[in-house]
């Protein structure tokens, strides 16, 4: 813990990164560039990165006299923090009118102290699964080699192998490969969603890319089966997921879905088999839940209808149809939980507040996995269309408020292997 915030970092533009002594850093929120407490600063997790945002400079408050002005020496600086970790505040800078848009990436405020880069974040998550220093690339690439030769025709596994884990490094095809933990299954080339913040599929006219190709062929329920049974047979805490970064939305490939689940559970009882998707097909969901279907994970930027739709832009759905995804998932008895883009200044913000408890209240739900939102803030509060964020109460506020008012909720970040699921949610399993 910090006594004083760190100073405020700036970039020259050619990838050196400097503190500026003058300036105390600043976090933001909603549109506000605001002073962090010194409690919320906590030293960049292994596996963080850093940022220059050009055409950015940022907001920092005067060591001498206390006022905010800009950091005129250099490009703004922002952190990516690592998986399991939620970031409280968002980096602050002002952006001149030429600045390109931010790639889609989580943008968290970052200063420098004692020799240690600082953000304001918090560990939400003991599952060690995506911790940097877990991974080995000799074990990855022997398990690529293995399984390309184990099953030389299934087109997902040269796909979880070429392109998500040695192009992407995707953390859970690295993992799958390692034979251990949460098996990714991507299932559609289609979307029924437009979202503004894809990561698989941006239009030409759009002035950011998408970070990853989608996947182009549809699976059959046999490539699926072949590689998932063997992989709960044998993985320590196994779990099978479909719907991944690099594909539209799984229920749309329901009926696939459907026959593999019950395909794999003639094989094996062992693990939990999870969805995750936008929940815009309650029917199909209980077909799933039906046929064997453990846990769902649905995503949203907002628990209010007007702002979910206003980010997600749904073909043939509605956000009731998303809520009622979740209320299935619960009947069955499932493990339901929420995939929440947290963006300071708007998840905290009163109203905000409000609809996630009734949310909460409304599905039964199980998990909130309280998750980074990987956009440029100016564009996407543009693009939603939201000229004032309003009053706030702060992200690490509003995640005390939530966990007094609902003991038995669970927050985290990843989906929870059954063991968690059966009552040992809180056990360190992962070590």
């Amino acid at each position: 813990m910090l006594s004083e915030s760190p100073y405020i970092l700036y970039s020259d533009g050619k990838g050196n990164i400097f503190e500026d002594t003058s300036l105390y850093v600043t976090g933001r929120s909603g549109w506000d560039a605001l002073p962090v407490p010194a409690e919320e600063w906590i030293p960049l997790p292994d596996g963080g990165s850093l940022y220059e945002l050009p055409g950015r400079r940022g907001i920092g408050i005067d060591v001498l006299t206390g006022e905010m002005r800009l950091c005129d020496k250099g490009w703004a600086v922002a952190a990516f923090i690592p998986p399991a970790h939620t970031g409280l505040y968002l980096a602050a800078y002002e952006t001149a009118p030429d600045a390109p848009t931010l790639p889609l990436f989580c943008y968290t405020a970052a200063g420098w102290q004692g020799g240690k880069f600082f953000v304001p974040a918090v560990r939400i998550e003991q599952d060690i699964r995506q911790d940097c220093a877990g991974y080995d690339w000799d074990i990855i690439n022997n398990g690529v080699d293995r399984l390309l030769k184990a099953y030389p025709h299934n087109r997902l596994v040269k796909h979880l192998a070429t392109t998500c884990c040695l192009t992407y490094h995707c953390p859970a095809a690295r993992n799958f490969f390692m034979g251990r933990w949460e098996c990714p299954i991507p299932t559609s080339p289609a979307c029924n969603a437009n979202c503004i913040g894809c990561i698989s599929f941006q239009p030409q006219e759009e002035t950011i890319p998408s970070t990853q190709d989608r996947l182009t062929f549809k699976p059959l329920a046999e490539e699926i089966v072949e590689f998932t049974v063997p992989h709960l047979q044998s993985a320590p805490f196994p779990i099978v997921s479909f719907g991944q970064g690099c594909e539209g939305e799984p229920l749309l490939m329901w009926e696939t879905i459907r026959d593999s689940i019950i395909a794999i559970r003639k094989h094996t009882p062992r693990g939990s088999i999870n969805i995750n998707t936008n929940g815009s097909k309650p029917a199909a969901v209980r077909t799933l839940c039906e046929a064997g279907l453990d846990s769902i994970r649905v995503s949203m930027n907002s628990a209010r209808a007007p702002i979910y739709e206003a980010y997600y832009r749904p073909n043939n759905y509605r956000f009731e149809d998303i809520v009622e995804s979740l209320k299935v998932v619960r009947s069955f008895g499932g493990w339901a939980s929420i995939n929440y883009f947290v963006f300071p200044g708007m998840t905290d913000s009163e109203e905000e507040y409000e609809a996630l408890r009734r949310l909460i209240r409304d599905t039964g739900l199980t998990m909130i996995q309280w998750r980074n939102f990987n956009i440029d803030p100016d564009w996407y509060l543009g693009k939603i269309g939201m000229g004032e964020t309003g009053e706030f109460m702060g992200i690490k506020q509003l995640m005390e408020l939530i966990a007094d008012e609902f003991p038995q909720l669970k927050f985290g970040y990843f989906n929870p292997p059954m063991e968690r699921i059966r009552g040992r949610y809180e056990a360190d399993f992962a070590h």
